[in-house]
């Protein structure tokens, strides 16, 4: 049980910090939208679980759950990237075929 304990100021600040993407969201309208999550977005929580690994910031117990994720996500992003270079083919194929 040696978890840390915020302190009730420290989550107030945090609260408060307003979004590093320079928006801040209107709570006056809602938003419909759903996230916008792309390839390079888990390209860059890989280099994340990667550097954060590297630096040591996960305990032990923790790094078999970790570990598995990364695998996991190296694998998806693998795939990915194979039926883009795919898709990439056909269609320079279909458009050589149709000149």
């Amino acid at each position: 049980m040696s978890e840390d304990v915020k302190k009730p100021e420290a989550a107030a600040e945090q609260n408060a910090a307003p979004a590093q993407s320079g928006t801040v969201p209107n709570p006056a309208q809602p938003t419909n939208a759903a996230p916008d999550l792309n390839v390079s977005d888990l390209n860059a929580v890989k280099s994340i679980i990667d550097i954060a690994t590297q630096r040591g910031a996960f305990r032990a117990n923790e790094l078999e759950a970790v570990g598995k994720t990364y695998n996991k996500l190296t694998s998806f992003l693998d795939h990915v990237t194979k039926q883009q270079e795919q898709q990439q083919e056909q269609s320079a194929n279909a458009e050589k075929e149709s000149k």
